[in-house]
Formats: structure tokens, sequence, C-alpha cells
């Protein structure tokens, strides 16, 4: 008999793999790709933060669970990442978490505490006095867009502004195609990072209204310091195949940085700035029939 598979916390992980034209099955205990021609790849399904299925990929119930089970999120793509299907959750919003971060979104004082807390971070500056989540979305915007542009610049590439169509890949300029390739991976690992940590996807701050808006609340964060210089470093140097190249370089740069390490303690400095103290369970609430046992996965990683 295996041993029982337990969740590998999140900072220990490979951040992605990709996964095109081929099924994903698990074969004599082992999570693995078979192409046409039969010949399998194991993939160490437990050490990776998030595998993303592009088209022409089929994966079975088998599969799906091993993931599951293991924490690693399996992420349904189009081509080169830009456009996201479907996900399938590695663990899940904890109630005592979901219910802290409801709370914090719905308090308009504490909302905009933990977004001033993300603009501190994103521009490593604090955010101007008295202005609201709107006029700091505001600022927000402008400041990227002279960011956008001051990164062409450096590089050499010619920019008008961010512009994509999921429906047609190939209509979007080659630093698009770059950009949206780059934020896809950010993406992945920032929803594995936010569920492993218990808590719910769709409760944003900034964002709003989306199944995703706290993913891109916290990868924001990052995206100027990571994925976005990437990007366009590659649309360079690259004449072909960008988007490839993209996730090698975003790759790297993921284990370059240890950006897997940060991300989870970010997520609780930046609700830890609401100023609200996690709920206390009700004295007449019912414990638990049986402990959980213990792991060295994250807290939203079921065991």
């Amino acid at each position: 008999m295996l041993p029982k598979l337990k969740p590998i916390a999140i900072k220990e992980r490979i951040s992605m793999v990709f996964i095109e034209k081929g099924r994903v099955d698990v074969i004599d205990g082992a999570f693995v790709v078979v192409d046409k021609n039969g010949v399998r790849t194991q993939i160490p399904v437990g050490s990776v933060a998030c595998i993303m299925l592009e088209p022409g990929t089929r994966i079975s119930h088998a599969a799906v669970a091993q993931a599951a089970r293991v924490g690693t999120l399996i992420v349904w793509i189009g081509e080169a990442g830009v456009r996201l299907y479907s996900s399938g959750q590695p663990g899940g919003a904890r109630s005592d978490r979901l219910l802290h971060q409801a709370r914090l979104a719905l308090d308009e004082t504490s909302r905009l505490a933990v977004v001033r807390k993300m603009f501190e971070l994103r521009f490593k500056e604090k955010p101007p006095a008295k202005r609201s989540v709107r006029q700091l979305q505001a600022i927000e915007g402008a400041r990227v867009k002279s960011l956008y542009q001051s990164l062409a610049r450096q590089h050499g590439v010619q920019w008008s502004r961010r512009n994509y169509n999921p429906k047609d890949w190939a209509s979007s300029d080659p630093v698009n195609q770059c950009l949206s390739s780059a934020t896809a991976c950010l993406y992945g690992i920032a929803e594995a990072a936010v569920l492993a940590a218990g808590y719910a996807p769709a409760v944003g701050f900034i964002h709003t209204g989306k199944p995703l808006s706290f993913v891109y609340d916290i990868a924001d964060i990052f995206k100027f310091d990571t994925v976005v210089p990437v990007a366009f470093k590659t649309a360079a140097r690259v004449n072909a195949h960008y988007e490839h190249h993209v996730r090698l370089g975003c790759r790297d740069m993921f284990r370059r940085t240890k950006l897997l390490k940060t991300i989870i303690p970010t997520i609780e400095d930046v609700l830890a700035a609401g100023g609200m103290e996690p709920p206390p369970p009700p004295d007449d609430a019912v414990g638990p029939a049986f402990s959980d046992p213990e792991t060295i996965g994250d807290a939203g990683h079921r065991t």
C-alpha cells in the first residue's frame, strides 16, 4: 500500500506546469501525461502549485482526484493561457477565514485600509491621504500606464496600450501576447495560493464582481516586479513563439525570486491592515467531531 498523500506547503513547490495535446491519467499510482504515441511523462503532481491544461488535453477522474488530494490546482485554459475556462479547487475557503474576508470587504473603512495596504505594497510608498477606493483606482491606473510606457522605452519595444482580444489571440501585437501569457502564469499561482490559504477567490477589494477578484488583487501586487518585465524582455528579444518563451521566463523568475514563499504571508499582511480581528467562535458553537490530522500543507488544503 502506498502511504496516504498529504499536501505540501505552497512555498515548497514549483510554480506551474503546462500540458497540451495529451491524456492526463494516473497509471500505477503515478500522475502521467500520455502522448499520441503512448509515451508516458510523469509529473510530480504534489510538488506543483498548479497545472494548466491547454486545448487538446484530456484528463481522467483519477487524475483530478489525485490532484485534489495533494492540493494542486487544475486550470483549464485557452491557447497560450489567454482565456481561463474553469478551475478545480485544490482546497477551499475555510468558513472562519471566508467570513473574516467577507466582513473586511463589506465594511467600507476596513476595505479602504486593505486597498491602501495593497497600493503601498505595489508602489513601495504610502498612497495619498483622504482618497476613496475609486480615487485610488484612478491613481493606480495612471501609474500602471506610466510603468508600461517606461518598460517599453527600457526594452526598446513599440507600445501603444494594453489591448488584446481573448477570442482572437493572433490579433494582438507581440508585446500584448507576451503580457497575456505572463499574467496568466501569475494568476494561476496566485489562485493556488489564495485557495491554499483558505480564502475565497471571488471576494475582492479593488476588483469586484468577478470569480477571481481577490486573485487579481493579490497578483497585481507582484505583477510589475515579476511577470511584466519578463513579458517586455521577451517581446524585445524573440521573434516567434512568444508564449513559450514567456512561460520559461516566468518559470525561471518564480524560482529565482521564490515568489511562492511570499504570496501567502502577503495575503495575511494585506488583510491584517483592515484592522479587524478574526471573529471568535460563538459560545454555543459545536466543536468538531474529531480533530483534523496534522499536515505540512497550508491552512486551506484538504487533508
